[in-house]
């Protein structure tokens, strides 16, 4: 498999090794924005009844209640053809994108497969040293599918902090090390057997991905080997106490910045003509993970993971019996946050949707908003 690479790097100097030399894989000839975006706004009915539900009037900033949008970017066939911004941010303004974040760090998990410096199948303690032995169990794959079987209970507001094990790895005694706070987790699970959404999963593999490299990159890996040939300028990407980026939560960027990620996925990995991603690495990662299609622990109605990555998918084993977002194709897939930060890309539609925001209750109903932005300078 395209991913396996042990046996190359055993032959190879484990201080800076070099890539592995393979063939070019093809990539497809789609135009890419640079510096500056094309831009077709649309303007009819379709355009406007996008506007009139993700930015239905005055925000209520007192009781922050309500659809509380700060911006859409709706991208099609590589042009712009929908931007709008509210409650003061701008174009420039870059926003936290929280959960977001996850996905990011599942593409420069393949910038390191790609270049033959990580191997999914192999333990995390092949790339993190002084781990707990029960962490040495859990592979890169299963952090990437979020089935490493730790103990870790992932609650947010209305839950009791001192419970939270994402609250405590956040904004606790975690800080300083997240990495290593989420392997000193038992094991609550053979790793690979289930599925449980976790911030530590990411973290831990943002740690493999770190050790993978800053060898070869330096310190900056992220910006080096995915910001700056994608023309992201905007990133900003927060720590630990450890110097390891938080990959679960606190990436910042603008919506058009935002965007270009999504058309590095919606190109198959590949951006200009040239391969970022391993050929293939969109397409796994867009499968139901093996663990959620076995026993997903504490799933929402409608939640269907693959690898960091959101889907529109019926998994009909677990209960799941229809899409997600019915009022999109079914090959749509998101990266997700917090307070309902989302890129959405439909590759059948040749289309990324990106919207910002601060939305603090349950008001804005994303498939809504997904067939509201589809429809926008659709043929």
């Amino acid at each position: 498999m395209w991913w396996i690479v042990r046996a190359a790097l055993a032959q190879q100097p484990a201080e800076a090794p070099p890539p592995v030399e393979v063939a070019p894989p093809s990539c497809p000839d789609r135009a890419v924005p640079g510096a500056e975006w094309s831009v077709a706004a649309v303007d009819g009915p379709a355009a406007r009844a996008l506007d009139a539900y993700v930015f239905p009037g005055t925000p209520d900033n007192e009781e922050r209640a309500g659809i509380r949008t700060d911006g859409v970017v709706v991208v099609r066939r590589g042009q712009v053809v929908y931007e709008r911004y509210g409650r003061g941010y701008t174009a420039t303004t870059p926003h936290l994108a929280w959960s977001v974040s996850k996905t990011f760090m599942n593409a420069l998990a393949g910038v390191a497969v790609r270049e033959g410096r990580l191997d999914v199948e192999e333990a995390v303690c092949a790339y993190v040293d002084g781990l707990p032995s029960a962490a040495c169990e859990v592979t890169v794959e299963d952090l990437l599918s979020m089935a490493s079987g730790f103990d870790w209970h992932e609650t947010y507001e209305g839950d009791g902090p001192t419970s939270s094990s994402v609250l405590a790895m956040l904004y606790g005694q975690g800080q300083g090390d997240m990495a290593r706070f989420v392997a000193g987790h038992p094991l609550r699970d053979p790793p690979g057997t289930t599925w449980m959404y976790s911030s530590g999963d990411t973290n831990l593999l943002s740690a493999a991905v770190g050790a993978a490299l800053t060898p070869v990159y330096g310190r900056d890996f992220a910006w080096a080997a995915l910001f700056e040939p994608l023309g992201v300028t905007s990133a900003t990407w927060e720590r630990d106490g450890a110097g390891t980026l938080v990959g679960s939560s606190y990436l910042w960027a603008t919506p058009r910045d935002l965007a270009r990620f999504g058309l590095l996925w919606l190109h198959d990995g590949c951006w200009g003509g040239e391969r970022i991603l391993p050929e293939g690495w969109v397409a796994w990662s867009t499968e139901v993970a093996p663990g959620f299609r076995s026993k997903p622990l504490g799933r929402d109605d409608g939640d269907v993971q693959g690898r960091q990555v959101w889907l529109n998918r019926a998994v009909p084993e677990v209960g799941q019996v229809e899409r997600p977002w019915p009022s999109v194709p079914e090959d749509a897939y998101a990266a997700r946050g917090h307070w309902k930060q989302s890129i959405t890309v439909i590759p059948s539609l040749d289309l990324v949707v990106v919207r910002v925001a601060d939305d603090r209750d349950e008001t804005f109903d994303f498939d809504r908003f997904l067939g509201l932005a589809a429809a926008v300078g659709a043929p």
